[in-house]
This record gives C-alpha cells, structure tokens and sequence, in this order.
C-alpha cells in the first residue's frame, strides 16, 4: 500500500505541507478565502531544531494501536487507511496519547480528534502535503518492507 514518507534531508522546513494540507481539507476551492485570517489545522505538521526538519503524518501502521485503545470505534482501518469518524469521537483523546508518532491531533474548534487520511475524503489523488513539497522531500509511494 502506498504510504507518505519524508526524506528529511530534503525538508526545507517551509511549512507548504502544512498550508496545502489544511487548504485541501477546508471545503473551500480558495486557497486565500480557507486560510486568509485563520490558525491553520494541518493534519501533517513541521518538527524542527536546529539540525533536521521532517514532516510527521499518520503512518497507517499495519496494527494500529490507536484503532486499539479507541474507546468508541471512532478510529477504524480500512484498506491499510486508519480513517475518523467524528460522529463517534468522543475528545476523550485516548489515541493521542497511544499513537507512538504523535499523528493524531486534537482538533480545537470540534472537540475530536484530526489525522491524516492520505486526502481519501477530499479526491485530491495523491496526498496535497505531497503535491505542494517544493523539494519532493515528501513522497507518497510503496516501499518494500525490510526483512
């Protein structure tokens, strides 16, 4: 299955993934009217200090311990996607903490929680975080797993 990887020698910590993240799962077809004024809700977010930036996103584990520790259902896997229902989500915010790469995100203005979902609901084709990367260090592809 095809999944995001970054390649943080590529990483410009540009912030692009972020904003065209957040613009593709706005509703809006502006990227000015979605983003102009507001705080940003990436569901992929920028790490930096002072040696490596990389882009942290949902890494659809092939056992996903969020899924796991959802009190509610509200987290599910289907065809290698952990997708949310926020109907179900409760803001418990359980997956956060047992999510071992911090991908999971609350969302403030709903009270529940926000992840990557490879832009399934949004019918952009690849990934926007990948579409907007201006050094291609963020790549939407499928590795070979190591033995």
């Amino acid at each position: 299955m095809k999944r995001v990887y970054v390649n943080e020698k590529w990483c410009i910590s540009c912030h692009l993934c972020e904003y065209n993240c957040a613009f593709a799962n706005s509703g809006e077809t502006s990227m000015v009217k979605a983003l102009k004024g507001v705080t940003i809700r990436p569901r992929i977010r920028v790490e930096e200090n002072d040696r490596v930036s990389f882009a942290v996103a949902c890494r659809h584990c092939p056992d996903p311990i969020c899924v796991k520790s959802c009190i509610t259902g509200a987290l599910s896997a289907k065809d290698g996607i952990i997708s949310v229902d926020s109907w179900k989500c409760v803001g418990c915010y359980t997956c956060i903490c047992a999510c071992p790469y911090g991908a999971i995100q609350p969302d403030e203005t709903r009270g529940v929680v926000q992840k990557c979902e490879l832009c399934t609901r949004n019918s952009c084709g690849e990934p926007a975080c990948v579409k907007g990367c201006p050094n291609g260090a963020i790549v939407f592809e499928e590795r070979e797993k190591k033995q």
